[in-house]
C-alpha cells in the first residue's frame, strides 16, 4: 500500500544506488542497439553544483533516459576538468593557511600536493550530480589529467607543432598579476568601476605653445606610449600628422600618426597609443610599426628596463629622476604620483568622473593587465576553416539555429589562440630548450634528448618549458580522448568507431567559442569528422525577475537546498518546464514549490487508483476496449505520447513538460478519474473491470512518459504497482503512440462534456457561488445532440458542476440568471436567492475599475521612452508582464459582468 505521501529523501538515495549497482547507466558497446552519445561538459574538479549545472545536466539526462527507453545504446560520458587556475588556487590557499608558499615546496612537491587534494577532496561535484539523478556511465569516468588523456594532449601538441600550427610568439595576453599567468577571455569578467578620465597635454615638438590633449583612464601607462593617434579626416590635427610630441615626464619623442582607430567624436579626438598595454593600441602599433615597450612587470609593478635609456630631461616637462623613482611601485601608487606630477607641471588640463568597464580575473579578483609576453600559440584560423564549413554544410546543426550566426562571427574573426599558462598544475608543455634557446618539442624527454643529439652532435643538457597548457586545450579533445584516442587497442578502436561522433552536445551559449568551436576544430583535424551532429544551446538561469544570479545580489539559489526542500523530481521538472528555445530560464523557489505539487498530484492519483483496485493487466490491448471513457483516455494518452516525443525530438523541453503536465494533471487526474469514480464504485461490472485495466495501462504510460524528467517518483510507483521490479523502469520501453480507430467521435463527446462542466464551474467561480450551493441548469437553443449528451452525462455534470438538474429552458429567461455559451447552447444558471446579484455586480465593477487603473499606470510608464531606455531590461519586461496580467484580468471581469446581463 502506498504511503500517504511520496518521501523523496528516502527514495532518491536508495534508487540511485540500485541503478548504479545494476549498471543501469552503462553503455553496452557489444549490443546491437544503435548508439546514442552525449559528452558531458566536464565540470571543474573544484566545482560544486550550481543552478547552471542543474539546468544543463537535467536536460542531458532527460535526453539520455528517453533515448535509453527508446532502445538506444546510450553513452553519457562523465568526467571532470582539472581546472588549472581554480585548482591551483584552492591548494595555494591551503598552503597559505599553513604558512607555506608553493615556491618553497617546489614544483614536483606542489603538484603531488594537488593530486593528493584531488584524491581526497576533489570531485565532490560528481557526488552532487548523483543527487541530481544524472544517469552517467560512471565506470567510464575520466579526468583531464588522467594518463590516457595526458597522452592525447601530448600527441596533439606534438603533431600540431610539427605541422606548423603551434608556435611561440610575443603578443598581448590577458594577464592575471595575482597568479602571474596568462588567462583566457572566459576567465575575465568586466566590472563597472567609477573612476576618472584624465586630460593630459602632450607638447608638440618644434611648435611653441602647441600641444595635443589626450584623455586616458590609465595615466600610469603613458610611460610606455609609442605614439599619439588622430583620425586621418580630423581637420584639427591634419597639420600635425608626421610630427612628434614630447612625452611628458619621460622626455621621449613619439610620433603623431593618422589612424581610423581614433574617433573624432570622442574626447579630444586624439588618443595615446601604448601597444604593450592595450589590445587596440597593439593593433595600431602593428599597423604603424611602433615600438612596444612594457612598463609593468608580471606583478603589475612599474618596470623601466625598456625605456630607461630613452629618458630625457626637459625643463618643466620631464625629469628622469622622477620616473626612475617609480620603479617597483604598484599601478595604483604610480598613477597617483604621475597625476600629481602632471598637475604640478600644469600639464593636467582637467579631470572628469568616468564610469569604466574594468576587466578582472574571475578567480583571483585582480585587475587584468594586457601584457606583452612570449607565449605558445595555436594557429586557430587554419583549424577554424573546416569547422566553419561543417556548420555551413549542415553536418553540425545548432539548435536554435540563430546561434550559428554567433559561431560564424567568432570563427571568421578568430585570432591566434594563446595556449600556454604560467602555472604548475596542468599539462606541462612538452617542449625542451637547449643552451642556445633552440626548442625541441617531443612526446617525452627521451625523444627530446635524441632530437638534441642530432641537432648538436653531442649529448646536451636540456631545460623543460615550465608553462602548462590552457585547460581548454585538453577539453577540446574530450569527445575522442575520453574514448581512448590516440591508443589503438581493440577496445579503443571499437569505442571510437561506435560512439564518435556524438549525437548532440548540450551547453550554454557562453562557451560556444571556448569549447564547442575548439572541439569541432580538433575533432575535424584529428578524427576527420565532426565531434557531434547537433549542438543544443540553452539560456542562462536567472532569478524570477530575469536578473543574473550572483552572490553580490544575494539572489542565487543552491540546487542542493532545493533538492533537500522539494525533492529532485520537482527541481528537474521545473528546469525542464522553464527551458524554452532562445530564452533564459527564470527560476524562483516558488516555481519549484508549484511543481512539487505536480509530484504530489501524481502520487495522490496513483493512491486513488490503488484504492480502487487498479492493477496492471498482462496483454491488455487498448483497441479491445469498448467503453467511451476507456477509449477516450487511451487515445488521449496516445496523443500525449506522440506530442511529447515530437517535443523531445525538437529539443523543446518546455513543450515536453507542458504536454506531460497537462495530460497527467488535467486530462487524467482532474477529468478522467473524476468521470471514473461511479464506475469504479460499481464493483466488478464488465465496464468497471475494463476501465480498471485501461486506467492501469494509462498510468503505466504516464510513468514512462514522465520518467526521463521525474525518475524517482515514477520509478517508485512503477515498482509499487507491479509493472516491474524496483529499478526497472529506466530500461523499460518508451511508449508507442497507437491511436484508436474511432477515437475522434469519442474525443469530441468527452471534450464537449469537459467544456460544458468547465463553463459552469467558471460561472460559479466568477459569481462567487458558494461550493455548497447547488443550482439548477437551464439550456436555451440546445440541439438534440446536446440534449442527448447532457442526459448521458447528467450524473457527472451534476456531481462535478454542482447542479441539481439539467433541462431545456421553457418560456422566458429567469430573473437574476448568469449565462455562458457552449457551441450553439446558452447555459443559464438562475442565481436569484443564491447570491446577492447587485452586490456581486458592484464587486465586479469595482475590481474592473482597479484593473483598468493599474493597467493605465503601467501603460504610461512603458510609453515613457526615457524609462524604457534607462531601466534594466528585466524591469521593462516585468512591467510588460504586469500590463498583460491587468489586461487579462479586465477581460475576465468584463466576461463576468456580461454573464450577469
Amino acid at each position: 500500500m502506498l504511503d500517504k505521501s511520496f518521501k523523496p529523501e528516502e527514495a532518491e538515495a536508495r534508487l540511485y544506488a540500485l541503478w548504479e549497482a545494476g549498471d543501469a547507466f552503462a553503455a553496452r558497446p557489444d549490443s546491437e542497439q544503435a548508439p546514442y552519445t552525449i559528452m558531458i561538459p566536464p565540470p571543474n574538479v573544484t566545482g560544486t553544483l550550481h543552478m547552471g549545472h542543474a539546468l544543463t545536466m537535467t536536460l542531458q539526462d532527460i535526453l539520455v533516459r528517453w533515448r535509453r527507453m527508446q532502445g538506444r545504446d546510450a553513452l553519457w560520458q562523465p568526467g571532470t576538468d582539472h581546472a588549472g587556475i581554480a585548482t591551483q588556487l584552492v591548494v595555494e590557499k591551503q598552503l597559505d593557511a599553513e604558512g607555506v608558499r608553493r615556491t618553497e615546496l617546489g614544483r614536483d612537491a606542489f603538484v603531488e600536493r594537488v593530486w593528493s587534494w584531488k584524491e581526497q577532496s576533489g570531485g565532490s561535484i560528481t557526488q552532487q550530480l548523483r543527487r541530481l539523478g544524472s544517469s552517467l556511465d560512471w565506470k567510464r569516468e575520466r579526468f583531464t589529467m588522467d594518463a590516457g588523456l595526458s597522452d592525447a594532449v601530448r600527441e596533439t601538441f606534438v603533431t600540431l607543432y610539427r605541422e606548423g600550427l603551434i608556435m611561440r610568439a610575443k603578443r598581448l595576453v590577458n594577464w592575471d598579476p595575482s597568479f602571474r599567468s596568462a588567462i583566457s577571455d572566459l576567465e575575465v569578467e568586466s566590472r563597472e568601476i567609477r573612476g576618472s578620465l584624465w586630460y593630459i597635454r602632450y607638447p608638440v615638438e618644434g611648435i611653441d605653445g602647441r600641444s595635443v590633449t589626450v584623455a586616458t583612464t590609465r595615466p600610469e601607462t603613458m610611460l610606455g606610449d609609442s605614439a599619439v593617434a588622430v583620425h586621418p579626416d580630423d581637420a584639427r590635427y591634419t597639420d600635425l600628422v608626421g610630427r612628434f610630441v614630447i612625452l611628458p615626464l619621460t622626455g621621449r619623442r613619439v610620433p603623431i600618426v593618422a589612424d581610423t582607430y581614433s574617433d573624432p567624436e570622442k574626447g579630444t579626438g586624439a588618443v595615446k597609443i601604448t601597444p604593450a598595454h592595450d589590445f587596440n593600441d597593439f593593433a595600431v602599433g602593428e599597423r604603424h610599426r611602433l615600438p612596444t615597450p612594457s612598463i609593468l612587470d608580471a606583478n603589475a609593478r612599474i618596470l623601466l628596463d625598456e625605456i630607461a635609456d630613452e629618458l630625457q630631461s626637459v625643463d618643466g616637462l620631464a625629469d628622469p629622476a622622477f620616473v626612475l623613482a617609480l620603479a617597483g611601485q604598484s599601478r595604483e601608487a604610480a598613477r597617483k604620483a604621475i597625476v600629481a606630477e602632471l598637475d604640478r607641471l600644469e600639464l593636467l588640463e582637467k579631470i572628469e568622473p568616468h564610469v569604466n568597464q574594468v576587466p578582472h580575473a574571475e578567480r583571483s579578483g585582480a585587475v587584468v593587465e594586457p601584457r606583452l609576453t612570449t607565449q605558445w600559440y595555436c594557429d586557430a584560423a587554419k583549424l577554424a576553416g573546416p569547422a566553419i564549413e561543417a556548420v555551413e554544410s549542415g553536418r553540425v546543426e545548432f539548435v536554435p539555429k540563430q546561434w550559428e550566426n554567433t559561431f560564424f562571427a567568432w570563427m571568421r574573426e578568430i585570432q591566434p589562440w594563446c595556449i600556454s599558462r604560467q602555472l604548475w598544475w596542468g599539462h606541462q608543455i612538452p617542449a625542451w630548450y637547449g643552451p642556445d634557446g633552440h626548442v625541441f618539442v617531443a612526446h617525452d624527454e627521451i625523444q627530446a634528448a635524441d632530437a638534441a643529439l642530432l641537432h648538436y652532435g653531442s649529448n646536451t643538457l636540456l631545460t623543460r618549458d615550465e608553462d602548462v597548457l590552457d585547460t581548454w586545450f585538453s577539453s577540446a579533445l574530450w569527445p575522442f580522448s575520453t574514448l581512448g584516442w590516440p591508443h589503438k587497442t581493440p577496445a579503443t578502436v571499437a569505442d571510437l568507431a561506435r560512439y564518435y561522433p556524438g549525437d548532440v552536445l548540450v551547453t550554454g551559449f557562453d562557451i560556444i567559442f571556448f569549447w564547442v568551436a575548439r572541439m569541432m576544430m580538433m575533432g575535424l583535424h584529428f578524427m576527420g569528422e565532426v565531434p557531434f551532429r547537433q549542438v543544443f544551446i540553452h539560456g542562462l538561469v536567472r532569478d524570477e525577475r530575469g536578473q543574473k544570479m550572483s552572490k553580490s545580489k544575494g539572489n542565487g539559489i543552491d540546487p542542493l537546498d532545493l533538492i533537500d526542500s522539494y525533492g529532485t523530481d520537482a527541481l528537474r521538472f521545473t528546469v525542464c518546464a522553464l527551458t524554452g528555445q532562445g530564452r533564459d530560464v527564470k527560476l524562483g523557489v516558488k516555481r519549484v514549490d508549484e511543481y512539487r505539487s505536480f509530484v504530489t498530484k501524481l502520487w495522490n492519483a496513483a493512491r486513488f487508483c490503488e484504492m480502487n483496485d487498479v492493477k496492471p493487466v498482462a496483454g491488455f490491448d487498448p483497441e479491445t476496449a469498448k467503453g467511451k471513457l476507456a477509449r477516450w483516455i487511451l487515445d488521449d494518452a496516445a496523443i500525449a505520447v506522440a506530442d511529447a516525443t515530437a517535443a523531445l525530438e525538437a529539443y523543446r523541453f518546455d513543450e515536453y513538460a507542458a504536454v506531460s503536465y497537462k495530460f497527467t494533471w488535467y486530462r487524467f487526474c482532474d477529468w478522467f478519474l473524476e468521470f471514473a469514480k461511479p464506475v469504479f464504485n460499481s464493483g466488478d461490472s464488465e465496464e468497471a473491470v475494463e476501465l480498471r485495466a485501461a486506467t492501469a495501462h494509462v498510468l503505466s504510460t504516464i510513468l514512462r512518459l514522465l520518467n526521463p524528467v521525474m525518475p524517482f517518483v515514477t520509478e517508485t510507483l512503477w515498482a509499487e504497482f507491479g509493472y516491474g521490479p524496483e529499478g526497472s523502469l529506466i530500461r523499460t520501453a518508451w511508449p508507442v503512440p497507437t491511436r484508436l480507430s474511432d477515437a475522434q467521435a469519442t474525443a469530441r463527446e468527452l471534450d464537449w462534456v469537459i467544456r460544458f462542466i468547465g463553463e459552469i464551474r467558471a460561472v460559479r467561480a466568477e459569481m462567487s457561488v458558494p461550493p455548497a450551493k447547488v443550482t439548477e441548469l437551464l439550456l436555451r437553443d440546445a440541439s438534440e445532440t446536446t440534449l442527448a449528451r447532457a442526459a448521458t452525462w447528467s450524473e457527472a455534470i451534476g456531481r462535478m458542476a454542482r447542479v441539481s438538474s439539467v433541462s431545456a429552458l421553457v418560456g422566458e429567461m429567469p430573473h437574476g440568471a448568469a449565462q455562458a455559451v457552449v457551441d450553439e447552447t446558452t447555459l443559464i444558471l438562475p442565481l436569484a436567492g443564491i447570491i446577492d446579484l447587485d452586490a456581486e455586480r458592484a464587486r465586479l465593477q469595482k475590481d474592473r475599475a482597479r484593473a483598468v487603473d493599474e493597467a493605465g499606470k503601467v501603460e504610461r510608464k512603458l510609453a515613457n521612452a526615457d524609462f524604457v531606455a534607462r531601466a534594466k531590461p528585466e524591469v521593462v519586461e516585468e512591467n510588460r508582464e504586469r500590463l498583460n496580467a491587468f489586461q487579462q484580468e479586465t477581460e475576465r471581469l468584463d466576461a463576468a459582468l456580461r454573464r450577469l446581463g
